[in-house]
């Protein structure tokens, strides 16, 4: 789908791909092999469907640039293709010129799959006149307090949230999420593969939409 100035393609669980001036990815997994190759990979953690070196392997080229978490570090340390890998941690920002990125905390609240001591993150990339939150493997927690769409008006800001359950938050759980940051837009994530489904992502939809947030449920490419 095309927003703003930028095309957004859901890869299927977390993984984007996102388009402007630069091809960016974000948790690349069980991806197809004909996919352009990455400008920059934005890592969320380490797990083995976010952190991925096959298919983070079939995107990389000489030069490209990784930002990920410090427990990814040792799978990206293995390519043998020259790239530039940056470790962040929450609350770090990174300038590209055309592109900023932000590192966010995401942890679970009542699980102990992601505990916030281990410095997990989502992320916000900011271009010109689009904003998107990639929430990585998250509950609902008080951090998103401060990123609602309605602080910068001018923007589109899109949230993309997890829906699956069990790891991550319910569709019920993510609905809320999206009430408290206010989105122009929230795309469902994390489902159709490892955990959710069809219907996880109908819902997320039925009660966003109750409350006036805007929800399109992406195919995967």
């Amino acid at each position: 789908m095309r927003i703003g100035e930028i095309e957004l393609r859901w890869l299927g669980h977390s993984g984007f791909l996102i388009k402007n001036s630069k091809i960016i990815y974000i948790d690349p997994f069980k991806i197809g092999d004909d996919l352009p190759k990455a400008d920059l990979i934005l890592i969320t953690h380490g797990h083995y469907d976010h952190c991925s070196f096959e298919d983070i392997k079939k995107i990389i080229q000489e030069g490209t640039r990784i930002i990920m978490t410090a427990d990814s570090q040792s799978k990206i340390a293995r390519f043998q293709v020259p790239i530039r890998m940056e470790v962040v941690s929450p609350g770090q920002e990174i300038d590209l010129g055309t592109v900023k990125i932000a590192a966010v905390p995401a942890y679970n609240i009542d699980k102990t799959f992601h505990p916030k001591e281990e410095g997990l993150v989502g992320y916000l990339i900011k271009t010109n006149d689009v904003i998107i939150y990639h929430a990585g493997d998250t509950d609902v927690i008080p951090e998103m307090q401060k990123l609602t769409g309605h602080n910068q008006p001018d923007k589109k800001f899109i949230a993309l949230l997890p829906i699956g359950g069990r790891f991550t938050m319910s569709a019920e759980e993510a609905a809320e999420a999206a009430k408290i940051i206010k989105p122009t837009l929230a795309i469902p994530m994390h489902w159709g593969s490892v955990v959710g489904s069809d219907d996880d992502a109908k819902e997320f939809k039925e009660l966003c939409n109750a409350d006036g947030i805007d929800v399109e449920i992406l195919g995967k490419e």
